[in-house]
């Protein structure tokens, strides 16, 4: 197991240790010269063409945090840039669970997919790669009111709801995109994901509020347009790291609608181009709309529809009680009256309590590990809710500790035993332990047994907000579940090695300006023996016609990518490309 590298950086230090569980080295040996090529090829696109369409910060954004054009960066490169504006970077493998990638966001953490995409993908990987993490995604860092609403996003994000369901189209989707990044994927196992996906998208039901933020997260972060609605400029990353969907999302057939919180009605799809797109007038609208759908999650609503979403989330969530007492554990039941009030909660499982996202002292997850229930609401013969009352008020009710106490709810629940101790905090009582208690509702259903053992009763008047996760997180030694299937790594043939030696020497060629007579021998062994290039011939191409040598070979070369062009369509704008892209730096 690899140790943990901080980078040297403060938001990278500071991570949790159950995110970090998350984290793989980079093993930046592994990129290959032709890795670095696509590399290349793509940011000198990305510089050239994005330039005028992308915002205006995209192009200082990019040396801001730490990018070059011509090669792949190491991750350090980029902590020590991005340190500068209170950020860091990490790599993890693939896509990682909606949560965890919210919580690190939360954390001032870019997280990175270190694969890139393979020289057949160069337009566009549906898997997540380091052209779309770090070209796509930090540039707009660098601009403030971005950065500010993108790691609060990340903290709005750590505490939405998600259903079971919203796991499963999770794993459909990261099998689907390692699939598709393989060279050359079982044509049946690619079938079967695709319609895996379907199926699970589908059947998701009402969307939980982690689909519904994850689709305002699509239209912004992935997809976002910002400026004036008829002449927008993109920041977007999904957009930002493929030149041609960059170019057409601007081509009339897409609809462009000024983004609000209506976003949240339209679903995306990860694997088609996007029929809409949606514009912010700036950065700061971000944050308005991220706060308007913020107040009608179950973090600041509370009461029982929270409880039913933390429910059907099947993992560790937290409830809050209006005293401030925070219950964490995977709930499973609960109760209500004919107005859907909440009168009482149960976890099962391990769970624990918490005040201010600190752990009650004797409290934990060995102490409650088979779970917590109490009821919610006042009592009958008190005036005001229970938290909230005076030691007089207490000594009037019965409930002084070494004294037998009777707790009538209004709900019709009935508590009998004997006082313990009582907590508080900050003026509020928090809770209540009892000896030999019993707890029953008025039909004589049976919540709590004395022969069961000693009984904490939770104190407040409200659930006031559930929250996905654990209060104390460390404490709880929170383990988020992480994906079944490892992401693909190509394992390379001689050939493919041969290949890749051919763009290394031709690299040579290039930053040491030296061995040019060389070239006519890579090039032969191109013709020979790598007749599907197009890349490596166009490297080829750029040093002959930049440092004006070997004409008669430099003009062989373009017209065999002229006709490769002509005959292969799927070439034909990659091949223009480079030829454009040649022609700029013989201009400058």
């Amino acid at each position: 197991m690899s140790t943990f590298n901080d980078f040297n950086n403060p938001q990278v230090k500071n991570l949790p240790e159950h995110l970090r569980q998350f984290i793989v080295d980079q093993h930046y040996e592994s990129y290959t010269p032709v890795d670095q090529a696509v590399w290349r090829f793509v940011m000198r696109q990305n510089y050239h063409f994005l330039k005028d369409i992308a915002y205006d910060l995209y192009i200082p954004g990019l040396a801001a945090v730490g990018l070059s054009i011509e090669k792949i960066p190491h991750l350090q490169e980029m902590n020590d840039a991005l340190q500068k504006i209170g950020w860091g970077t990490v790599r993890v493998d693939g896509i990682i669970p909606p949560a965890v990638f919210m919580e690190f966001q939360s954390c001032r953490v870019l997280v990175m997919a270190a694969n890139i995409r393979q020289l057949e993908h160069i337009e566009y990987t549906p898997a997540q790669d380091i052209i779309h993490e770090s070209a796509g995604h930090a540039p707009i860092l660098a601009d403030p009111d971005y950065n500010q609403y993108l790691s609060y996003f990340g903290s709005i994000g750590v505490k939405a709801m998600y259903s079971s369901k919203d796991y499963e189209l999770y794993e459909a989707i990261r099998d689907l995109s390692i699939l598709k990044e393989m060279r050359n994927p079982d044509p049946i196992s690619l079938k079967k994901a695709e319609k895996r996906v379907l199926l699970r998208q589908q059947n998701l039901g009402d969307p939980s509020e982690m689909a519904l933020l994850s689709r305002l997260h699509w239209w912004t972060v992935e997809y976002g347009l910002i400026g004036p609605i008829d002449h927008p400029k993109v920041y977007g990353a999904g957009l930002l790291s493929s030149i041609e969907e960059c170019k057409t999302c601007m081509d009339q057939t897409v609809k462009k609608y000024p983004y609000t919180a209506d976003a949240v009605h339209f679903p995306f799809d990860i694997t088609k181009p996007q029929p809409q797109l949606f514009v912010t007038p700036d950065f700061k609208n971000l944050t308005k709309v991220l706060e308007d759908f913020a107040d009608t999650m179950a973090f600041r609503r509370g009461g029982s529809e929270s409880i039913l979403k933390a429910i059907e989330c099947k993992n560790t969530c937290t409830a809050v009680y209006s005293s401030g007492l925070q219950i964490s554990g995977v709930f499973q039941d609960l109760r209500m009256d004919k107005n859907d009030e909440l009168l009482f909660i149960k976890t099962v499982g391990e769970s624990a309590l918490a005040y201010r996202d600190k752990q009650l002292e004797g409290h934990d997850k060995s102490y409650h590990a088979d779970g917590f229930s109490s009821p919610v609401g006042r009592l009958k013969n008190l005036d005001k809710p229970l938290e909230q009352a005076e030691e007089a008020e207490l000594q009037t009710l019965g409930i002084i500790v070494g004294n037998e106490a009777e707790l009538n709810f209004c709900s019709g629940l009935s508590l009998h035993g004997r006082v313990e101790s009582i907590i508080r905090r900050d003026t509020k009582i928090l809770l209540i332990s009892f000896s030999t208690c019993s707890l029953v509702d008025e039909q004589g259903t049976v919540y709590f047994d004395p022969s069961w053992g000693r009984y904490d009763l939770a104190v407040g008047e409200k659930i006031v907000s559930v929250y996905s996760g654990a209060a104390d997180r460390h404490a709880l030694e929170e383990i988020v579940p992480k994906a079944k299937t490892a992401t693909y790594h190509k394992e390379h043939t001689n050939h493919q090695k041969r290949y890749h030696e051919l763009f290394r020497q031709v690299r040579n060629c290039r930053e040491t300006l030296s061995n040019f007579e060389r070239l006519n021998l890579l090039w032969e062994e191109l013709k020979e023996d790598f007749r599907d290039d197009w890349l490596c011939a166009i490297e080829i191409l750029e040093i002959l016609e930049l440092q004006n040598k070997f004409q008669d070979l430099a003009r062989q070369i373009r017209i065999h990518l002229e006709m490769k062009a002509s005959q292969e369509k799927e070439l034909s704008q990659l091949i223009h490309n480079g030829f454009y892209l040649i022609r700029k730096i013989q201009i400058q």
